[in-house]
């Protein structure tokens, strides 16, 4: 049997990377291009599309050169994309109408406070399982088409596509243009209805989008189209796999079980809980979405979003002046004292999951006259930890499922103190893997089982990487997480 490999494509706000994997699914070569942030002065966030198609062929083309094989062996290729930025595109031409609107974008929110008025808050969550908010597509397409009145009237007349960064992908990349999004994608639009599966007619007028203007919605381990990656191939290559970027990492890290979930830490971060084939509605704070539909089956997931976790260690670098590195936090929290009492909440812009408290207010509460650099320091790495257990036991409270272990990945996890007081303050064994690119594993590994190249009980079966288990006695657990639920109270009782 001649060797074949998987190429997975992982579109991100940053830049895009071009990942390789063997036959066995090992990674063994990735290519990074970054794309440009346009933010003006009103603080509108954009991507340039064309910019963003051009990068994800230039990246799989150096990857191919920098591993020496010959295209001819790719079997199939995978795409994860970052999730909730908005495209609008000519379904002729192909060009795009405006920049990509991306996710960190509040553009939207005018569009978003008149829908609350009229009172379709409550129905929108109920069928989408998130609240209304104009960080997710659905608005950002309202504000596309209402910003010029002859795109709306071709709109109406099925001449537009409205997508996320999957579909215009699919379209320019695959033979066919194929007009595609999947599961996991559309399940975080606010337009596709969790119990129907499929786009939700009442949603899409309230928020005035022609239903000819969206994508089809496929299984992510559909073929979704071929393609020849700007002359890459000489062969038309199946795209097999696509999934949001927070799922991908779902599924590479393995969590195919109802109560198995991974936490994502990077400039913000993400909790992610597969509670299997039902939605739960929850009542603790965070949202309802599809983990992925495959092999005809959907799974469903919890999920809570974090707005400072990385950040607060860029805060204490960049603004506060009390690291040079995010390197230093490691030695600096080892060496503060144990007796200290410090919490910083970091409600800079407000509390996400699972308070949802946009007034509140960061705060550092407890100083005493002894705390110093190195308190501080480790207050800021505890509160990231704080944060992820208050949603683990959110998630828990949701589903009555209990969370024995977290599998966790992003740039925070090489730190040691944070990964044992993570532990030490949840309750729970924390693995890490030996990889980092989770979200690029993701797509390569539903790609390869797509294509029979890869078997799951193989990939999943391995045991790599590094476990933290709890070593924090009960009663000390219990009293710190007593004061941080006491500080979190001052900064959302204002």
């Amino acid at each position: 049997m001649k060797q074949e490999y998987i190429i997975s494509i992982d579109q991100s706000t940053q830049g895009t990377k071009a990942l390789l994997f063997d036959c066995e699914g090992k990674l063994l070569f990735r290519e990074d291009l970054p794309h440009k942030q346009l933010v003006n002065e009103q603080g509108w966030v954009s991507h340039d599309l064309w910019e963003i198609r051009d990068n994800t062929i230039r990246a799989a083309k150096l990857l191919m050169e920098k591993a020496s094989v010959s295209p001819g062996l790719i079997a199939a290729v995978g795409i994860s994309n970052q999730r909730e930025t908005t495209a609008m595109w000519d379904r002729k031409t192909g060009e795009p109408l405006e920049h990509a609107v991306v996710w960190q974008c509040g553009r939207a929110a005018g569009i978003v406070r008149d829908i609350a008025k009229k009172g379709f808050g409550s129905i929108i969550r109920e069928k989408t399982g998130i609240p209304l908010s104009a960080y997710f597509p659905a608005a950002k397409m309202a504000w596309l088409l209402q910003k010029n009145a002859e795109i709306r009237e071709r709109a109406e007349s099925g001449e537009i596509c409205l997508g996320t960064i999957d579909s215009w992908l699919l379209w320019q990349l695959t033979q066919e243009h194929v007009f595609k999004t999947d599961y996991s994608n559309a399940s975080r639009t606010q337009l596709m209805n969790l119990q129907t599966l499929g786009w939700d007619e009442e949603l899409a007028e309230i928020f005035g989008i022609p239903m000819e203007c969206l994508p089809q919605i496929c299984d992510s381990d559909s073929v979704f189209g071929y393609t020849l990656m700007g002359g890459l191939f000489e062969k038309p290559v199946p795209i097999c796999a696509v999934l949001g970027d927070s799922h991908a990492a779902l599924f590479g890290q393995g969590c195919l079980l109802p109560g198995m979930s991974k936490a994502t830490y990077g400039t913000g971060s993400s909790l992610m809980m597969n509670i299997g084939e039902k939605p739960t509605a929850s009542s603790h704070g965070v949202v309802t979405s599809l983990a992925w539909k495959r092999r005809g089956r959907v799974e469903y997931v919890l999920e809570g979003n974090l707005n400072y976790t990385g950040a607060v260690i860029t805060w204490l670098k960049e603004d506060m002046k009390l690291i040079q590195t995010a390197g230093e936090t490691e030695e600096l929290a080892l060496s503060a004292n144990p007796a200290d009492e410090t919490y910083l909440v970091p409600a800079f812009t407000g509390l996400g999951a699972p308070y949802w408290d946009e007034n509140a207010r960061a705060a550092i509460i407890g100083m005493s006259r002894v705390t110093g650099k190195a308190e501080l320091v480790r207050a800021a790495l505890d509160c990231i930890a704080y944060q992820i257990t208050d949603l683990i036991m959110a998630m828990e409270q949701d589903t009555g499922i209990p969370m024995k272990e977290l599998r966790v990945d992003g740039g925070p996890t090489r730190n040691r103190y944070l990964m044992q007081f993570q532990s030490d303050i949840s309750g729970r064994k924390l693995r890490i893997p030996a990889e980092e690119e989770l979200s690029g594993i993701g797509a390569a590994y539903m790609a390869g089982i797509a294509v029979g190249l890869y078997q799951e009980e193989v990939l999943f079966g391995r045991e790599n990487g590094t476990e933290f288990i709890p070593e924090m006695d009960e009663l000390v657990r219990k009293q710190k997480q007593e004061g941080w639920k006491a500080a979190v109270a001052k900064v959302t009782a204002v």
